[in-house]
Formats: C-alpha cells, structure tokens, sequence
C-alpha cells in the first residue's frame, strides 16, 4: 500500500508541473517550438533538430519557432510522457491491490483514459496549429487529471469525513461546478489571446457593459484569431470572451465565498473554510494584477497555479464532506438511546 501511496503522491505532484509548465509554454508563445509531434523535426529533441529549428527561425526571425521555444515545448512534453508511465503504474498497482480499503481500481482505470486522451490534445494542439477549443480542452484534461489524483491521494490516505448538514453537500458540489466553468471561461480567454482588451478595472474599457461580440466570441469550431467565416476576430469578440470571465468570476467567487463562509461557522469545518477563503482570496488577487499590470508572464503563470490551487482545495472540501450524515435530531438521538436502554434492559 506504501509504494501505491507515494506513487499517487508523486503522479501528483508531477501533474502540478506539468499543469504550470504547459501553461508557460503557452504564455510564452512556445506552444509551436516543434511544429509536429511527437518528436521535433522528428527527431528526439530539439539539439538533434538543431540545423532545422535554426533554419525556420532565420527565415523568420518572429515566428514561432526559435530553439529556446523548442526546448520549453519538448520539456513540457517529456514531463507528460513521464506522467502517463506512472499513472500507467498506478492503474496496475491498483487492480492487483483492489479490494484493499483505500484502493480505487475503477478510477484509476478511468484516470488512464483521461490521460490518453489529453495525450491526443496535446498532439492536435500543435497538429491543428493552436485551435482554441483544443487548446482549452488540453487545459481542462490537465486540472482534471490533477482533480482525479487528488481524489485518489485522499483516499489512498483514508481522510477523516465531517458529519455537516446536507445543504453543505449542495453548496459545495454546486461552487465546484461553478469553478469549473469559470477555469473553462479563463482557459478560453488565454487561447484565444484575450486577456488584454479589457486594461481596466473594475470597468472595461471604460464601461461597466462595453462593447461587445458575444456570437463570434463563443463560436468554438474556428481557427486561432478568425471567426467561423476566416475573418479577423474583432476587439469586440475578444471583449466578450474577457469580459464573461470576469462575470463568471463574480458568480463563481459569490458561491465559493458562501461556501467558505459557511464552512468557517462550524467548528468542524472551519480549516475547511479558512483554507478555501484564502485560495480564493489570492486568486482575485492575482486576476486584478494580471489586467493592472499588463499580464506580465510571471503573474499569469501565477494565475494558473492558483486554479489549480483552488480545484485541489475543492476536491478537498468534497471528499471530507462525501457521504457526511445530517446530523441527528432531538428525536433520531432519543430513539437511539431508547434502543440502547432497551437492549440493556
């Protein structure tokens, strides 16, 4: 059970750097370093394919492929590849071991088919030249790897469960959903380059409800930067996609603010709260400094670790709270001990 443990730990861990480097290659521009897959020119790496990187980036010098981009775009690559083996090794631990408390043979087994899709993703991502619904979809594959293992973590490591009402239950699976679509909104608003139009805050572009190309926005089958007629995307699509994860924002925060609160009241509960309060206090921290300071790389890295953060701490809060009893009433506590005193009797 040890080696089952660590392995879990360790995938975990991996996952987090996996999930923050993919999200600086893409910050970077390094999403198309190695414009195939899964090799680089089809070679191993970027030092074996140095004459032909060299060569594409003195053609063009702005393009997106340099060989420093390519090595951010193959390390990133490595590490998932790396990931995969040891969720593979997960996924074999657990069927030999199942039956064992803790052990979770199905969902590893499910976790193996999430991260050979996000393997496929990750190759139309480059192979369908950063199409933004891919793109979007290999960030969500990546936080909901990272949500899986986390599970698994806690119960391979039987966490203790907090008896609470059953609207807590509601309250918590709700906010999650809610974060959810709020991380896709933000994962959205990344690829397609659109964390930009809005410089202002908390207006946007000087308006509380600018301008604004909902239609074109939202139209998932089309290509980086055009609409689903080839046209340029224009400022006014971009600043829909921005200006609804800011809207999602409020929603999303208001739920996990309520839940947090909530949470924090009860004695039982309260490291719960505190913890979640905290995550999500820092993570508007960071999206308020992203569009103050002009989405400097390190604070928009940042920004990713900090969903990442909060889907954790979710996972966290709905594992202690899954299959929590209501707690027992005047009557349910008589009865209870009117048995006792009858089978003692």
């Amino acid at each position: 059970m040890t080696a089952y443990r660590r392995l879990i730990l360790l995938a975990l861990a991996l996952t987090a750097v996996v999930v923050v480097f993919g999200a600086y290659v893409r910050l970077a521009d390094a999403g198309l370093g190695c414009p195939d897959w899964p090799g680089c020119y089809g070679q191993l790496s970027p030092h074996h394919a140095a004459d032909e990187i060299l060569e594409t980036h003195a053609a063009d010098p702005h393009g997106p492929v340099s060989l420093p981009k390519a090595w951010k775009e193959m390390i990133h690559r490595y590490l998932a590849a790396s990931l995969g083996l040891l969720i593979l090794a997960i996924a074999f631990l657990a069927w030999r071991r199942r039956g064992t408390p803790g052990v979770a043979p199905r969902l590893a087994a499910a976790l193996v088919g999430v991260v050979i899709f996000q393997g496929l993703l990750g190759k139309w991502t480059v192979t369908l030249l950063l199409k933004p619904a891919i793109v979007t979809a290999h960030l969500l594959g990546g936080l909901t790897t990272l949500a899986l293992l986390a599970w698994l973590a806690l119960q391979a490591h039987a966490s203790a469960r907090t008896e609470v009402p059953r609207r807590f239950l509601a309250l918590a699976r709700t906010a999650f959903i809610l974060l959810a679509l709020q991380i896709a909104l933000g994962g959205w608003t990344s690829t397609n380059y659109a964390a930009l139009a809005c410089a202002d805050f908390p207006s946007c572009q000087g308006s509380l409800w600018p301008a604004a190309d909902y239609a074109n926005a939202f139209h998932v089958l089309r290509e980086l930067g055009m609409t689903a007629d080839g046209d340029a995307l224009p400022l006014a699509a971009l600043t829909a996609i921005h200006w609804s994860h800011r809207l999602g924002a409020v929603l999303a925060g208001a739920a996990l603010l309520a839940l947090g609160g909530a949470l924090l009241r009860r004695a039982g509960t309260r490291r719960f709260g505190a913890v979640l309060l905290l995550a999500l206090a820092l993570q508007l921290a960071l999206g308020i400094a992203n569009v103050l300071l002009g989405l400097p790389l390190s604070l928009a890295v940042a920004h990713n670790v900090g969903a990442g953060v909060l889907v954790i701490v979710m996972v966290w809060i709905n594992h202690g709270l899954r299959g929590a009893r209501l707690p027992a009433t005047v009557a349910q506590r008589r009865a209870r001990h009117a048995g006792r005193e009858n089978s003692y009797a």
